[in-house]
């Protein structure tokens, strides 16, 4: 009944639902709430794996955590006062991820274990058809893609990586049942995923070589148990929360916004970063001027996502660690061969090697055909990754992109997703508002926003500092850094709230029933 239902409805130019949310990670369920709020109720999350989290739900690695502070890094209508750390861990996140779906009624809107293949939308019925992995259909005005951006792991393009009769595993899949105490194990990548887990292994495994392609700034780590009076406080008076959380944003945006997206106006602040890596590096490694070299980055700071550590450095001074530089040749049936003929051999091979992010295929993780069928990665992949605000796209009506181009600010990842949550909804009340069915991006307002973008881009670390070397996946493949926007979080949570409606064109389907036929 409920299928002949739908069959029905579609027939009438009426969608399953009103919004379709993809993705019930953070982003997903920050467009959930905020539609809530605002009395729109009919709404449905698909999510492909059986719970909620994302990236924190996926990612088990040891080490695992934050590396902003925790006091920044939750929804700003629901802080949370149990961190365990000024940097939490990976459990924590996920933990909190699970209380909010909880409290907001996020688990009885969503769909679990349905993988979405490709979107289309139907300029005539002004509906997105949402066709799934196991053939069957689902349809609704507007489509919230909030797949996010880190779900799909790089695999390292090595010659006999698949010959390897050892375990291999990413550090997006890790392997909770493996006991890795004792064994020879290789991690290739060091990024900040490996800052965090390379020291916890090194305490475990009999050997660990660590295969280092390109270093990364590391600085100080200013971590720290949050005592339970604090905690206590926090439970207690939220505005206590709020202010630490004030200063914790506003030290982030400095170094951040500051060093890397006004690089040319503050250039002292680069400097500054780099002296505090560097200083950081030899604190933890004051004997051994070879290495510190190999651990050197010889681009910018920021071109590359920085990280925090206290341990990573001083790891490679233990006898059960070597760093290896050398190129890699090959993987062989029981080890790593490098250039210079060596082979190590090893029980694991772990790749800490990063996800595609700005690439065809991951963002959105599924395809988008919107006006005249033309496809979303495909129109990135040729013209370059574009979008207003962050998330609207010309010609392809009635979507939102929660992790679009130029989107984060660099501060936290959720000022990102209630500024894009906030944006979406205004764009939907607004046609609600206004009798319509479609709302899409004029394609003035777009170029202007998109030529401004590059204005600014100009004056960013990426453009000022020698990036070159730095296989930083800021980076696409037209050479631009699509993932951070050039603005502070104030500018961009302004325009969530100003920017003007005027620059969609609303428009009403003529294909409609009326509701009394």
């Amino acid at each position: 009944m409920e299928i002949e239902h739908r069959a029905s409805s579609r027939r009438q130019g009426k969608p399953d639902y009103e919004v379709i949310i993809v993705g019930a990670g953070f982003a997903g369920m920050g467009a959930a709430i905020e539609l809530q709020k605002n009395g729109i109720d009919s709404f449905v999350i698909l999510e492909r794996a059986k719970d909620v989290g994302g990236t924190w739900r996926d990612n088990r690695y040891p080490g695992i955590a934050v590396d902003i502070s925790s006091f920044v890094y939750s929804f700003s209508f629901e802080q949370n006062p149990n961190w365990s750390r000024v940097f939490a861990p990976g459990d924590e996140l996920q933990r909190y991820a699970q209380r909010v779906a909880a409290k907001y009624g996020i688990y009885s809107k969503t769909r679990f274990g349905v993988d979405v293949l490709k979107s289309v939308f139907d300029e005539d019925l002004h509906l997105w058809q949402v066709h799934l992995k196991d053939g069957s259909m689902l349809t609704s005005r507007y489509i919230i893609s909030a797949s996010g951006g880190l779900i799909a792991p790089k695999k390292p393009d090595i010659q006999g990586l698949d010959t390897f009769k050892g375990l291999v595993v990413h550090t997006g899949y890790w392997d909770d049942q493996y006991d890795f105490t004792g064994k020879r194990v290789a991690v290739i990548g060091t990024g900040a995923t490996a800052v965090q887990m390379v020291p916890e292994l090194a305490r475990k495994v009999s050997h660990l070589d660590v295969y280092q392609r390109t270093p990364i700034w590391v600085l100080k780590k200013p971590d720290a148990e949050i005592p339970a009076w604090m905690r206590s406080t926090f439970r207690a008076i939220p505005l206590a929360q709020r202010a630490v959380r004030l200063v914790a944003d506003a030290l982030t945006e400095s170094l951040m916004v500051g060093a890397v997206l006004y690089n040319r106006q503050i250039p002292g602040l680069v400097r500054w970063a780099e002296s505090g890596g560097k200083n950081n590096l030899l604190e933890q490694i004051p004997n051994d001027p070879e290495l510190r070299e190999k651990l050197t980055p010889k681009y910018g700071f920021g071109c590359k996502r920085p990280t925090f550590s206290n341990e990573y450095f001083k790891t490679y001074t233990r006898d059960n660690v070597e760093l290896v530089t050398d190129p890699i040749e090959c993987i062989t049936e029981d080890g790593v061969r490098t250039r210079d003929g060596k082979e190590r051999k090893i029980d694991v091979l772990i790749t800490a090697t990063g996800y595609k992010v700005f690439e065809k295929g991951n963002l959105p993780s599924f395809e988008v055909h919107g006006r005249g069928g033309l496809e979303l990665g495909q129109f990135w992949e040729d013209q370059r990754y574009q979008a207003y605000e962050g998330t609207t796209i010309p010609n392809f009506p009635n979507y939102f992109g929660m992790l679009g181009p130029y989107a984060l600010t660099g501060s936290s990842y959720f000022k990102m997703v209630e500024n894009h949550s906030l944006h979406a909804v205004r764009c939907i009340k607004e046609a609600r508002k206004t009798g319509n069915t479609c709302v899409e991006i004029r394609q003035g307002p777009h170029e202007r926003y998109f030529t401004d973008i590059q204005r600014r881009q100009q004056r960013t670390v990426f453009v000022n500092h020698s990036c070159s070397g730095s296989n930083s996946y800021y980076f696409d493949r037209h050479g631009d850094a699509p993932m951070l926007r050039p603005s502070t979080s104030v500018e961009a949570q302004w325009r969530a709230k100003h920017s003007p409606m005027s620059h969609y064109h609303f428009t009403r389907t003529e294909v409609l029933v009326p509701a009394a036929a």
